[in-house]
């Protein structure tokens, strides 16, 4: 059956289609994380990437797939197809970063292994943002090394169906419904993926279901999101030497509300379960039950002052509840208030400084100052700069967890880091973008697992300060409309080591060395295709090499694709213990049933 759907697909490519349309020169590419206002990417002090979802979706596998095409992004997976994995920019730890959308906190209270557990399936997507850096002065707790917002964009009216098969029992169902108009649309999307497993007890089911509307009104610009997510998984050697196995599920719902052109109010809910097995084939041992939710208010405004200067400011509040037959119950509240101030002289000299108040009891609260600053040099010639605090607190799990093989700890302290960074920029027109600049992040209270003994257990623990330097560096170029060759280069040190004996979990698993080699582009007037190379060396273990690439027809009706993911077969980790996939090969079919073509 596979290997019929294979060669209809490659048969296809080949079918005459509509002339396709002159290609367009590429877009002003408008950047909305890191600033309070839209702005073009060449006017940003932040060290912001957009990484476009839309119009090459088809050659992305999943959303992990479109990350790591950025060498300061550790994705440091436990399965294929976005089953479960740890973000990491800069070398952060997988607690570090912050996942939004639409502007909106993701981040799982109960445990940041799930802060990718996203509630929309990746066709939702039009574009992902990500800022390098902190961003604890806009966005609150969690965003010490980065911060990743996923964007829901607008769509024309349209039909589209998708399936695919592959090797490891790979199947693959998705859908879009697109109802389109000038002050009201509606999108609606499905997801199903499964697999046997590439080997015994790495299974998986993933269903997903989203409504996002959009509309205009006499107060502006509103937008509700709906969405739910399933997934079971066998989850074998994830947390341990265990045949385990876990099901989570997720429930969002968001509005943001223009109040006038300038002010804006949103409310955003969550719900996530989590149900975890330690022996799949012994239930009755040990299975935690946790159920989180979380909800966020905030009003935000601006005032425009003289000499091209604007004021904003907002507050926030935040809540969340866990009930765990392991952590127990617990809940906490936040309140926060934010102001900065920007001044923006276009092609010259830009600064934005401020400050947020983030209170989460009565006695406590962490204080995130920022302050950064670009200035043209001329010929094309940026050199930007900034510096800020930011914090992150406990998850319920680094506070309370326990099982055979780890243990959290309530007397754990937030942690605090001050980031520092630099870099020079050039842009040749839109047809070159390259910079370079280094960066530094001094962690106290970094949270880590630690052990001193292979027949001890993980321990949750403060370390009290440590220090990281790196260099980063990205060219691109265009050298069509339709091209775009990306390279990347990421270098880290860390000033101290582990005391010897000692073990650590998460913190020093960084990458010291990373690179990333990508391509995509128009092959035919017909056929798109990208490629990527990357190369990662961590801290301690040897380095490896994944080369995926992938093929589809790039307009028609029927779009067929291919793609191949680790074609070496490389064996690797990317965390220890965790076994990844060798050689993947996908096929399927797109059909628009209505729409552009």
């Amino acid at each position: 059956m596979s290997h019929s759907i294979l060669l209809f697909a490659l048969a296809a490519c080949l079918l005459p289609a509509q002339e396709p349309k002159q290609p367009e020169p590429p877009k002003i590419t408008v950047l909305v994380t890191g600033s309070y206002l839209p702005v073009p990417a060449e006017e940003s002090n932040r060290a912001v990437e957009s990484l476009p979802v839309g119009h090459t979706r088809i050659l992305y596998g999943s959303f992990a797939d479109l990350l790591k095409d950025d060498a300061s992004v550790d994705l440091r997976q436990r399965g294929p197809n976005d089953i479960q994995g740890d973000l990491s920019i800069r070398g952060g730890s997988f607690s570090q970063n912050l996942i939004l959308l639409n502007g909106l906190r993701l981040n799982d209270t109960q445990s940041a292994h799930h802060n990718l557990d996203l509630p929309l399936p990746m066709e939702a997507f039009s574009e992902a943002q990500l800022l390098r850096g902190s961003g604890s002065t806009q966005y609150g707790s969690d965003a010490v090394t980065g911060v990743l917002n996923l964007l829901t964009g607008f769509s024309q009216s349209e039909v589209r169906l998708r399936g695919a098969v592959g090797n490891f029992g790979v199947n693959h169902e998705s859908g879009s419904i697109a109802l389109g108009g000038e002050k009201l649309s509606q999108q609606l999307y499905f997801t199903r993926d499964f697999s046997s497993g590439f080997r015994p007890n790495r299974d998986y089911r993933n269903l997903g279901l989203a409504s996002i509307t959009h509309a205009t009104s006499r107060l502006g610009f509103s937008d509700i999101v709906l969405s739910m997510s399933d997934r079971p998984f066998g989850a074998d050697q994830f947390y341990g030497n265990y045949n385990s196995w876990e099901r989570t599920r997720g429930w969002f719902a968001s509005l943001r509300q223009e109040l006038g052109p300038k002010t804006e109010a949103s409310f955003a809910y969550r719900r996530h379960t989590d149900l975890f097995v330690l022996y799949r084939d012994r239930p009755q041992v040990f299975t935690n039950r946790h159920a989180v939710e979380s909800w966020q208010i905030a009003l935000r405004r601006r005032e425009d002052l003289p000499a091209s200067s604007r004021l904003f400011y907002g507050v926030e509040s935040y809540g969340d509840t866990i009930q765990s037959n392991n952590l127990g119950d617990h809940s906490r509240i936040r309140q926060a208030a934010y102001a900065t101030y920007e001044l923006t002289l276009r092609k010259r000299f830009s600064l934005s400084a401020g400050v947020r108040d983030e209170i989460y009891s009565s006695l406590n609260h962490q204080l995130s100052p920022t302050f950064s600053a670009a200035y043209w040099l001329g010929r094309g010639w940026k050199l930007r700069g900034a510096m800020s605090r930011a914090f992150r607190l406990p998850s319920y799990t680094d506070l309370y967890y326990h099982d055979p093989a780890n243990a959290g700890s309530p007397d754990l302290r937030p942690e605090k880091a001050w980031n520092y960074e630099g870099a020079l920029e050039w842009r040749s027109g839109r047809t070159i973008r390259a910079e370079a600049g280094p960066f530094s992040r001094h962690d106290r209270d970094l949270i880590d697992y630690v052990r001193y003994s292979a027949t001890d257990i993980y321990r949750a623990t403060n370390f009290q300060r440590l220090t990281f330097t790196g260099f980063e560096g990205r060219i691109e170029w265009r050298p069509a409309s339709a091209q775009l060759l990306r390279a990347s280069y990421t270098a880290l040190h860390g000033d101290r080591a582990l005391l010897p004996g000692a073990i650590s979990k998460y913190v020093f698993n960084y990458p010291t060395q990373s690179a990333v080699l990508s391509w995509q582009g128009a092959l035919t007037r017909h056929l798109a295709s990208r490629t990527r190379i990357g190369i990662v060396d961590r801290y301690s273990r040897d380095a490896y090499a994944l080369w995926d690439t992938s093929i589809a027809r790039a307009n028609g009706r029927l779009r067929p694709f291919f793609r191949l993911t680790n074609i070496t077969s490389t064996s690797y980790e990317e965390i220890p213990g965790v076994i990844m996939p060798g050689r993947g090969v996908i096929g399927g079919m797109e059909w628009i049933l209505h729409g552009t073509r």
